[in-house]
């Protein structure tokens, strides 16, 4: 997947659960979006992006969420969380680097 975002376009930086993607986001100030999934180690989804709107720099950063979670019960704390937009895999990558393009208006 990381592949085909950045031939999109796109400048990836990854993180191997929420912890960790909290710790990379403040070494990554310039952060246009996020693609984040639901179950995660260590930090799910829904707390990190709870966590990241908490932080006024990214308070109104598009955020993906990409999973295999579908049903409305998730959908619905998903965007209590923060979440701008819902994906649900598999996926192919020109829908997910469009969903991007549309979230950042470009």
């Amino acid at each position: 997947m990381r592949e085909g975002i950045e031939r999109a376009g796109f400048i990836v930086v990854e993180a191997e659960n929420g912890e960790r993607a909290l710790d990379v986001l403040e070494q990554s100030p310039e952060t246009d979006a996020m693609i984040v999934d639901v179950n995660m180690p260590v930090m799910g989804g829904f707390e990190m992006i709870r966590r990241v709107r908490a932080m006024r720099r990214f308070a109104t950063v598009p955020i993906i969420v990409l999973t295999t979670e579908a049903g409305p019960a998730a959908v619905q704390e998903g965007k209590a969380a923060g979440a701008t937009a819902w994906v649900v895999k598999p996926v192919k990558v020109e829908l997910l680097a469009a969903a991007l393009r549309n979230k950042l208006g470009a």
